[in-house]
């Protein structure tokens, strides 16, 4: 059965797209921890991170880099954080976000956003990608 990723990937349910490529994919969360949130998903549904090959792995670190400066340029913040948990959905994905402290990256943060927020900042991060 295809991941909630995958389906949003195939345009069977909505999703705000920020990049895609050939092998990787980027979106807003629908449940950011601060704004300016998104996910780096690889294209290919592979649940651990570290069952990514050498190839496929690097690529999503440079995808993720590049949307850490998208970030850095729209939206205040001290650093960018990045990080890989896998416990939400089983399709691997890097969340890469805003943080001013080490604080601003748990989950107790996250809270639903609006559908024209998360368009927004789709728009506000792809304009640099």
């Amino acid at each position: 059965m295809d991941s909630v990723f995958t389906m949003i990937k195939q345009r069977q349910i909505p999703g705000h797209f920020v990049y895609e490529d050939d092998k990787v994919f980027v979106i807003c969360t629908i449940e950011p921890i601060a704004k300016g949130h998104v996910l780096v998903i690889p294209n290919q549904e592979i649940d651990h991170f570290d069952d990514l090959d050498a190839d496929l792995a690097a690529h999503v670190m440079i995808i993720s880099q590049r949307v850490a400066k998208a970030i850095k340029r729209e939206f205040d913040c001290e650093r960018v954080g990045v990080m890989i948990a896998g416990l939400e959905v089983p399709h691997c994905h890097v969340h890469v976000m805003p943080i001013n402290g080490l604080g601003d990256l748990s989950f107790a943060n996250a809270s639903s956003a609006e559908s024209d927020e998360l368009a927004s900042v789709a728009l506000r991060l792809s304009k640099h990608l």
